[in-house]
């Protein structure tokens, strides 16, 4: 494999992505693809994930459905636990170490979230997969995203979406929506264009993280971006 552009990076995989073609749940076929193309990023980069649940369960949507925001949340962390562990089986069926970090305590089935471990993890070529977001509700898995890549020092957040980047418009509704090259964080901020929350943004702003928003679906995509090619969107 070429040359990395980057040495350590997180790679932001949304709950939807993971269902694949299906309209719910976990899609074991989509997530073995994952897998493998992570294991191919993992020989020249070190790889942190970090994974929603929108595919099982959406905090937002049971709070707008009448349901106390706090439990919603809390409901929403523990799905993407569940994709966190079926994604450590995929990886670990092709023989990559991989540790599940939660934030949640949960010993029985991950590992708490250490910071120095984690990193530790990671110099020894191992997958680092984060879930359970920040372990507090109100915060998103991409302000969880952000907060990591502070945390070990990342030199990149991948936003892997149903979308191969950001418009100014939703593409599935307007079909001359604009794709934008690229962003910086203020523009992503000021026009409210959903790379990520504005709590996420913020804090990749005010550490000058890098932000790569590209679409999942594309076999080896993951790839691309490591190696530097201009795919979706990118925001700095």
């Amino acid at each position: 494999m070429t040359k990395a552009k980057f040495s350590r990076v997180i790679v932001k995989l949304s709950g939807e992505a993971l269902s694949g073609n299906r309209e719910y749940g976990i899609d074991p076929q989509f997530i073995n693809s994952i897998a493998e193309e992570l294991k191919e990023v993992n020989d020249t980069v070190e790889v942190a994930i970090v994974v929603g649940g929108g595919n099982i369960f959406r905090g937002v949507a049971g709070s707008a459905q009448g349901m106390d925001r706090g439990t919603a949340d809390y409901m929403g962390m523990l799905a993407t636990v569940i994709n966190a562990l079926a994604l450590q089986d995929a990886l670990e069926k092709l023989e990559i170490e991989t540790r599940v970090q939660t934030a949640i305590a949960m010993r029985e089935v991950a590992e708490p979230y250490i910071r120095r471990r984690a990193m530790r993890h990671l110099e020894k070529g191992r997958i680092v997969i984060f879930a359970a977001g920040t372990g507090n509700p109100f915060f998103s898995t991409d302000t969880t995203a952000a907060l990591r890549a502070a945390e070990i020092g990342a030199d990149a957040i991948l936003m892997a979406k149903n979308v191969d980047g950001v418009y100014d418009s939703d593409p599935a509704e307007n079909p001359d929506a604009v794709k934008f090259n690229e962003l910086d964080y203020i523009e992503v901020i000021n026009n409210c264009l959903g790379v990520m929350d504005s709590t996420a943004v913020s804090l990749c702003m005010d550490n000058k993280i890098p932000i790569v928003v590209f679409g999942l679906q594309e076999i080896e995509n993951i790839k691309r971006v490591v190696l530097g090619e201009e795919i979706g969107t990118f925001v700095r």
